[in-house]
């Protein structure tokens, strides 16, 4: 029954990220926690983030801004194999208290960023790609940090979806 319920909540949750462009890993993590377990919710929504933003790159493909890809990826994916690791070593509670904490942080941070209308040039996407990856490597999903970081750095529309899709997807291979 709880396969059925988790396929639910994914049809919903990726009829909602289709639309707004992002927000299905939030929607579908804690579900997938409760099911699973905070250990294997982490893998099985890497995933499904990779298919996300596979898709995203494919409709997008002409618009993605390479460089800024690059830039934010080049530091995000070996951080990224940190924060699995770290992941790995630390006891389940502590995993559990800290996706916890990490999703209810999200909310007042990413309003944050969005309130000072910051313009990002290529080295500050490198080093928040680091910093986004290694957390990306232990809580599964950054989409929220993300967006503001990739829209102060100018883009919009199709070049957004898929720039933040192609640096998103890049991290999530290498976790």
């Amino acid at each position: 029954m709880e396969y059925f319920f988790v396929l639910g909540v994914g049809l919903i949750a990726g009829t909602v990220g289709g639309i707004v462009g992002f927000g299905s890993s939030i929607m579908l993590m804690p579900v997938l926690v409760v099911a699973f377990g905070p250990r294997q919710a982490v893998p099985i929504m890497a995933v499904a983030a990779i298919m996300t933003n596979l898709s995203r790159i494919v409709v997008w493909w002409r618009d993605v801004d390479w460089r800024a890809c690059a830039a934010y990826s080049i530091t995000g994916a070996p951080a990224a194999v940190f924060g699995a690791r770290t992941l790995l070593v630390l006891p389940p509670g502590i995993v559990e208290v800290a996706l916890g904490a990490f999703f209810i942080a999200m909310v007042p941070l990413r309003r944050l960023l969005a309130a000072h209308d910051l313009r990002l040039g290529l080295w500050h996407l490198a080093v928040i790609g680091l910093v986004v990856g290694f957390i990306t490597g232990i809580v599964a999903t950054t989409g929220p940090l993300t967006v503001p970081v990739f829209l102060a750095y100018g883009l919009v529309k199709g070049a957004f979806l898929a720039t933040e899709a192609a640096g998103s997807l890049a991290i999530y291979v290498t976790k």
